[in-house]
């Protein structure tokens, strides 16, 4: 009884417009995820499918270095090329208004930040983060990192 009591009054205390301050705010939540989400499979699936230097993504030294300049243009310009599309309750872009008020941005985030990223991503020398990534399997391994490994998949970190 005191919990509904509790739900009741706040529910009473709740601005009017408290469902449509909140859609935006998800909405500015999801603007600013998309071209990042977009920037990551891509990276995972197309760029890199799926192989990383564990280890080395928490050396800021390391092979994947701080910051990726590409992933940053990428996000950028992939947020950039949303604005015109998106339709909030505040702001309506001139794109979404020719749309009729549809809200379409996901979909040119999506794209434009992913197109981008693989654009600048095609001249990665993925072969040189073999050596990094079969580092940080014997690292994880509890093997010494710095160890040669003998074999023909050794680069690779397969082991044998």
């Amino acid at each position: 009884m005191v919990i509904e009591l509790v739900v009741f009054v706040v529910a009473l205390a709740l601005p009017a417009d408290y469902l449509s301050n909140f859609n935006n705010f998800v909405l500015l939540m999801l603007y600013l995820l998309i071209p990042w989400t977009a920037v990551n499979l891509v990276d995972f699936y197309f760029v890199r499918r799926g192989h990383y230097a564990i280890t080395a993504i928490f050396d800021p030294k390391g092979i994947y270095g701080r910051w990726s300049w590409q992933g940053l243009t990428a996000y950028t310009v992939g947020f950039a090329a949303m604005v015109p599309f998106f339709a909030t309750s505040f702001w309506t872009g001139p794109a979404a208004e020719a749309l009729g008020g549809a809200d379409i941005s996901f979909v040119v985030g999506l794209i434009v930040s992913g197109v981008l990223y693989y654009a600048l991503t095609r001249g990665l020398d993925l072969d040189a983060e073999a050596d990094a990534m079969a580092a940080s399997h014997r690292e994880l391994e509890g093997e010494d990192a710095h160890a040669p490994e003998d074999g023909p998949n050794s680069a690779l970190g397969v082991r044998e």
